[in-house]
């Protein structure tokens, strides 16, 4: 056979073992890497056990709701999302940077199986992510919902899958990783302003509720906050997960077209 024909068949050739390899390496790099790890895991039960201390003496009218009981489970729609994002743009320019990301791209292993090998080790470490941040939450902390803890547990995993997505895009068009760094007002400021965290939809001026319905840490948002209310789950909120989990692989599809093979 031919060096034509071999190079040929190569690029026919199922690219399983190629990405199950990339996968098991992305995992290893992060093993090797406990702060990363610690700011994925370690980090939002921290700044949710900060939150409900500084609500935790606020007086609470008689038959009213406690402030953190409603604020608590919106975390669950918004730091998966934030620092995914950081970590992941931030890791993906390190690989560019480094020089590992071109020599991986000179393999039969394509951007798209690439950018699904770190959305599944980063998605992996976002199920542990949700599951501890559900359990304090609704634990130790002592909110209470009428919905089931998985349906929260599902919606943080999807808003961090989001965030891996959001985080994988934003690294195809960042230098540096200053410069990745320097994306996440633009990806994740307006979001957190419009979700409903700070001012109910509702009370907003009616162009920002519109912008605020095309948001994705809004579907989110308000996800939670019907599973919160709300024992049965709205058809609504099925189809803001199932928007959400089409942005996972829409943004992981864009980037994927949109990283160039060489560090510019």
């Amino acid at each position: 056979m031919t060096t034509t024909a071999r190079h040929a068949a190569s690029r026919t050739r199922p690219h399983l073992p190629a990405a199950l390899t990339t996968t098991g390496r992305i995992a290893a790099q992060l093993r090797a890497d406990p702060r990363t790890i610690g700011i994925i895991i370690v980090m939002p039960l921290v700044l949710v056990s900060l939150l409900w201390y500084a609500f935790v003496d606020v007086p609470v009218p008689p038959g009213g709701r406690a402030p953190f009981d409603t604020i608590g489970p919106m975390m669950l729609a918004i730091l998966p999302m934030m620092l995914m994002f950081i970590v992941t743009s931030v890791t993906m320019l390190r690989e560019r940077t480094s020089g590992t990301l071109e020599r991986l791209l000179t393999t039969p292993l394509s951007r798209w199986n690439l950018l699904a090998s770190y959305g599944a080790v980063f998605g992996f470490l976002g199920v542990a992510q949700a599951t501890l941040l559900g359990l304090l939450v609704l634990g130790p902390m002592g909110v209470e919902i009428a919905g089931t803890a998985w349906m929260l547990i599902l919606i943080a995993l999807l808003d961090a899958l989001v965030g891996v997505a959001f985080g994988l895009l934003a690294s195809a068009f960042a230098r540096t990783e200053f410069q990745a760094v320097q994306f996440m007002p633009v990806f994740i400021g307006p979001q957190l302003f419009l979700c409903g965290l700070f001012v109910p939809k509702e009370h907003m001026p009616d162009v920002l509720g519109v912008v605020a319905d095309f948001l994705p840490m809004t579907w989110a948002v308000d996800s939670v906050v019907d599973v919160a209310a709300n024992e049965t789950v709205s058809g609504a909120t099925w189809g803001r997960l199932g928007l959400l989990a089409g942005i996972v692989v829409v943004f992981l599809f864009v980037a994927s077209r949109s990283m160039p093979r060489q560090s510019r």
